[in-house]
């Protein structure tokens, strides 16, 4: 799926310090735990919990998140819709890896066990 250039553009330059406490007022609001969040953080992107806050801390945007990270290989299995956009379909890489988190973090909100949002095997 195409996204726009401008859309691109501003998921690049979005700082991930100020999407942060979305993502958690999301997931508590659910009954969910932060610890949960970065444990989704860290199978995503290789991000522990102090180089989360350092990143936090620095005011990384999306783009400088996602070049520092090391994208778990079995990242390609997320798929589904998110934000309107079929995420296995979007052809701009640094979009796709911020979907990525989004679909992430909307199935630990609805409630789906870690085991299937971190693409475990049974």
């Amino acid at each position: 799926m195409k996204t726009t250039p401008e859309h691109n553009l501003r998921m690049a330059k979005t700082i991930f310090a100020t999407v942060y406490p979305y993502y958690i007022k999301k997931i508590e609001s659910k009954g969910r735990t932060i610890e949960e969040l970065e444990e989704i953080i860290k199978w995503l992107t290789g991000f522990d919990k102090n180089k989360l806050q350092e990143l936090i801390e620095k005011k990384v945007t999306f783009q400088e998140f996602f070049e520092t990270a090391n994208l778990n290989p079995h990242a390609h299995l997320i798929k589904g819709t998110i934000c309107g956009y079929k995420v296995e379909e979007i052809i701009n890489p640094l979009t796709r890896k911020a979907r990525y988190l989004d679909k992430l973090i909307d199935e630990l909100a609805k409630g789906k066990k870690m085991d299937k949002i971190l693409r475990k095997k049974e």
